[in-house]
């Protein structure tokens, strides 16, 4: 069987995992967390980088920073993960869903203004398969209307948006290191990306449980005490020590990951030309991270039936996200808007294996199987 997903590690995981044991701080925002924070301030330009325990957490600092109250109202893609939404829910807002481009699942940047009214604070463009959502329309929305923009990015680790990485173009910005993703901190990671400065201090504060700890680490209060809301947010040093052996490699996991991509493409396109399926859509202002590869069908029976003959045939293939605004939780809660191209996502786009130790051998047979299908 071929797996839809497998992590890699690099080799020295352990090596610096075991440092971390016997270093004796275990604890979190020791020598590791600090080195991941350091290196992905200073690689992509970030203002402020705190690690989290899971791109969740990362999302729900994001939404505890924008200052939310009842009542207020937060742009979401109906085509995410449910962590994109419920980080804003937890804080009382009303989410008001948006759907996605025809080109590709990113949210449509062209309907968002369209959204807005006087009690909206936040536009959370997500960044689908690490390729970069409209940014220049989304920020100039924003600016207009005053609101925040908090990117998620949990799938766009050194991905970007002409010239510019994603997570450092809005307010706010939240990654995520899963087992899934393109480097992971052990199964599970984030990160929280803060690049208004207005948000730094108050970011450190709940990230240490709602205390102003870190001035008191940095000497800039004699005490700490409790002075905001917080959570337990900070990851295990174990975590950060197993995550700093992946990032000391990501060039190399980039390439072998962008190199199958490039062969599922180039094999994939004949079908493609011939109407079977969609290949993945990269705007010209976007870059490829190798996140993800996807084909969109034509209809939900044609992806059942292409998933089916796959599995028989000891590939996994999966499908994705199901629409939130028709989710058993929130369908009563949406404003009955159609979301057409959120639902097409929905029934028709399924995701091919595409991880570091995927052979290329392996790619071929996947695409010599799909080709044999339509046969």
């Amino acid at each position: 069987m071929i797996n839809f997903n497998q992590p890699h590690l690099t080799g020295k995981e352990a090596h610096y995992m075991y440092e971390a044991v016997f270093a004796g701080k275990l604890s979190g925002n020791g020598k590791f967390t600090k080195a991941c924070q350091a290196w992905f301030e200073q690689r992509y330009g970030f203002r402020k980088c705190l690690l989290t325990t899971s791109g969740t957490d990362a999302l729900e600092m994001c939404a505890m920073l924008c200052n939310l109250r009842p009542g207020d109202e937060v742009i979401v893609p109906s085509y995410t993960f449910v962590s994109t939404a419920l980080a804003f829910l937890r804080e009382g807002a009303k989410v008001v869903f948006a759907d996605s481009m025809t080109r590709n699942p990113n949210i449509d940047a062209e309907t968002l203004e369209s959204l807005v009214t006087p009690r909206t604070k936040v536009i959370v463009p997500v960044h689908y398969a690490g390729v970069a959502c409209d940014m220049d329309a989304i920020m100039t929305v924003a600016k207009k209307h005053d609101l925040l923009v908090v990117e998620d990015a949990a799938q766009a680790i050194d991905s970007y948006y002409k010239g510019r990485p994603l997570g450092s173009i809005g307010h706010l910005a939240a990654f995520s290191f899963h087992e899934t993703k393109n480097i992971t901190a052990g199964g599970e990671g984030g990160l929280l990306v803060v690049n208004d400065e207005r948000f730094v201090r108050r970011a450190e504060i709940i990230w240490e449980k709602g205390t102003n700890r870190a001035e008191f680490f940095r000497g800039e209060v004699n005490k700490y005490g409790w002075v905001d809301m917080g959570s337990s947010f900070l990851p295990s040093e174990v975590n950060a020590a197993f995550l700093w052996a992946q990032v000391e490699n990501i060039d190399d996991i980039q390439a072998k990951r962008k190199l199958l991509w490039n062969t599922y493409w180039e094999l994939l396109q004949p079908l493609a030309q011939q109407g079977r399926f969609s290949l993945p859509d990269i705007p010209e202002y976007a870059t490829n991270n190798a996140h993800m590869f996807y084909l969109v069908l034509p209809d939900l029976d044609q992806r059942t039936a292409l998933i089916k003959y796959l599995k028989d045939n000891g590939i996994c293939a999966v499908f994705h996200y199901l629409s939130l605004h028709s989710s058993e939780y929130y369908r009563s809660r949406h404003d009955g808007r159609s979301l057409p191209q959120c639902d097409r996502y929905a029934d028709c786009l399924v995701r091919l294996p595409l991880f570091y130790d995927l052979s290329v051998d392996s790619v071929k047979q996947i695409c010599e199987t799909i080709s044999t299908y339509y046969q």
